[in-house]
C-alpha cells in the first residue's frame, strides 16, 4: 500500500471509529448502561478508572471507540482500545477494568453478544474457505480493528433510531460482522468453537454443563466421556481454552452465585453454601476468602456499603 493510499486508509478509520464513539455517547448520555432493544447488544460509558471485577465472560465481541480497558484471564493480560477489539469464543471467567477514562473523554464502547450457531449456519450456507483447524488456543484474543467492522455496528446501533426494521435488517448485519470475523485474524478461533465435533466446541459444550449444574458434584470422567475425549485430553483442552481446570471453574461458578445469593436475595452465608453445593461450611468460608479477599459477610456488608454510597 502506498503512502498515499495508506493514509486514506487511516482516515477512513478514524471517521468511522468517530462516528460509532458519537452514536455510542448520545445513547449512554443519561444512561452509562444501556442492554437496548437489539438482542446480545450492550452500550457502555464510564466517565473515570475501575476497580478490577470479576465476572463471565461471554462469548462476545468488544469495541470501544474511546478509552482503554484490561481483561485478564488467569496470569494473562488483554488490553484493548480504540485500534483493538477483543474476542471471546467461550465463556471463561476473568477480571476486567477500564484503565483509561475521564468526564472530559470518557470510555465509549459496545460488547456484542456472538450467537455461534449463527457462525455455525453461515459456514455451512456460505463458500467460506475451512482452514485447517488449529491446536485449541485460548477463548479470547486482541485483534486490530477494522473500518469494515466498525461501519457495520454503526449501521446496528443505528437502528435503535428505526425499530421497525430491526427484524429485517438485524440478520443481515449480524451475518456481516460474523463474516467479517469469520474471514478475520480470529477466524479460526471462532471456527473450532462453532464446528460440531471439534475440541473447541466440545469443550464449550462441557463449559454449558457446568454453568448449568455447578452444584452437582462433578465427576470429571464422566464430563470428559460426554465430550469424546480422555481425561487427560479433556483436561488440557479445557485449560488451554479457560486456563482453569474443571473443579477450579466449577469453584469459580459456585462462588460467584454464592456471593450473588447473598447480596441480591439476602440469603445468609449457611442457605447460600449449601444452594450453589458446598457441604462444609468451614471450606466455603476458607474458598470465598481465597477467591474474594476476605469472608463472606465482611465481603457482603463492603458491598452493600459501596452500593449505598
Amino acid at each position: 500500500m502506498n503512502e498515499h493510499n495508506q493514509m486514506a486508509s487511516e482516515m477512513e478509520l478514524d471517521e468511522a471509529r468517530a462516528a460509532l464513539a458519537a452514536l455510542i455517547a448520545r445513547w449512554t448520555e443519561k444512561q452509562d448502561r444501556l442492554e437496548t432493544r437489539i438482542p446480545g447488544l450492550l452500550l457502555r460509558r464510564y466517565e473515570a478508572p475501575t476497580e478490577p471485577m470479576s465476572y463471565l465472560h461471554e462469548p462476545s465481541i468488544c469495541l470501544v471507540a474511546q478509552g482503554t480497558k484490561r481483561i485478564c484471564l488467569g496470569e494473562e493480560s488483554y488490553q484493548y482500545d480504540a485500534n483493538h477489539y477483543l474476542i471471546t469464543s467461550v465463556g471463561v471467567p476473568v477480571m476486567g477494568n477500564v484503565i483509561e477514562a475521564s468526564p472530559e473523554a470518557p470510555l465509549l464502547g459496545l460488547v456484542y453478544r456472538l450467537d455461534l450457531s449463527v457462525a455455525a449456519q453461515l459456514m455451512a450456507d456460505s463458500a467460506l474457505p475451512v482452514p485447517q483447524a488449529p491446536p485449541v488456543d485460548r477463548g479470547m484474543a486482541i485483534s486490530p480493528v477494522s473500518t469494515t467492522l466498525l461501519n457495520a455496528f454503526q449501521r446496528m446501533i443505528s437502528l435503535l433510531d428505526q425499530p421497525a426494521g430491526i427484524p429485517i435488517l438485524l440478520p443481515l448485519i449480524q451475518k456481516e460482522i460474523l463474516y467479517y470475523l469469520l474471514t478475520g485474524d480470529q477466524g479460526a478461533r471462532l471456527r473450532q468453537i462453532a464446528t460440531e465435533g471439534s475440541h473447541g466446541h466440545q469443550i464449550a459444550e462441557a463449559i454449558g454443563w457446568l454453568r448449568g449444574n455447578y452444584s452437582q458434584q462433578l465427576k470429571v470422567e464422566k464430563l470428559a466421556r460426554q465430550s469424546g475425549m480422555s481425561v487427560s485430553t479433556f483436561h488440557h483442552h479445557f485449560r488451554t481454552l479457560t486456563t482453569m481446570s474443571p473443579l477450579q471453574f466449577q469453584k469459580w461458578l459456585r462462588l460467584h452465585e454464592a456471593r450473588r445469593l447473598m447480596l441480591a436475595e439476602k440469603q445468609d452465608v449457611t442457605h447460600a453454601a449449601l444452594s450453589v453445593g458446598y457441604e462444609s461450611l468451614s471450606q466455603f468460608s476458607r474458598e470465598y476468602k481465597r477467591q474474594f479477599g476476605t469472608p463472606p459477610l465482611r465481603d457482603i456488608k463492603s458491598l452493600q456499603q459501596m452500593g449505598q454510597a
